[in-house]
């Protein structure tokens, strides 16, 4: 595969970072805030909230490093590995991840959508945890699928 190719995703890698990193930075906090706004004699919501969010924010950037790995083992010809197996086991664990935290913080997107009468709020969690189990099973299938080929290709080295 050619290495621009490669560049250009490993670019669209980095820049999909950035809007996450822009709304951990300025959405998320405000969001907590307007739940105080919303609930004033629940406080702790802000920091559930924060928790859920940021805490699903590390095995999103986890995941993106290791697609980079992953896109570093194919520009170095050596896509057909076990470390390509072991990059795709992790995306598919931090997808994993962020599926169960959406799950868990789903409860609270709902309360502030109840109360601010905005149902887009829940359709978004909803939509994260379906795109994120979305990739945990394309992960999957692609795992299997490289570690099938690696051990007919060990196979046919044995033989030959």
């Amino acid at each position: 595969m050619k290495q621009g190719t490669t560049l250009f995703l490993k670019i669209v890698v980095f820049l999909i970072g950035l809007p996450v990193l822009a709304l951990c930075i300025f959405v998320v906090p405000e969001l907590g805030r307007y739940a105080v706004e919303l609930y004033p004699g629940k406080t702790y919501l802000q920091y559930l909230f924060y928790i859920d969010i940021y805490a699903s924010a590390i095995p999103f950037y986890f995941a993106l490093y290791q697609a980079f790995k992953l896109l570093s083992y194919i520009d170095k010809n050596v896509a057909f590995s076990e470390l390509s197996v072991i990059a795709l086991k992790n995306i598919k664990y931090c997808a994993n991840a962020i599926s169960i935290l959406y799950v868990v913080g789903l409860p609270i997107l709902y309360l502030i959508a109840e109360k601010d009468d905005a149902p887009g709020l829940i359709a978004i969690g909803l939509i994260i945890i379906f795109a994120s189990s979305v990739i945990a099973v394309f992960a999957a299938v692609l795992q299997r699928l490289l570690q099938e080929a690696i051990d007919i290709k060990s196979e046919n080295d044995l033989i030959v």
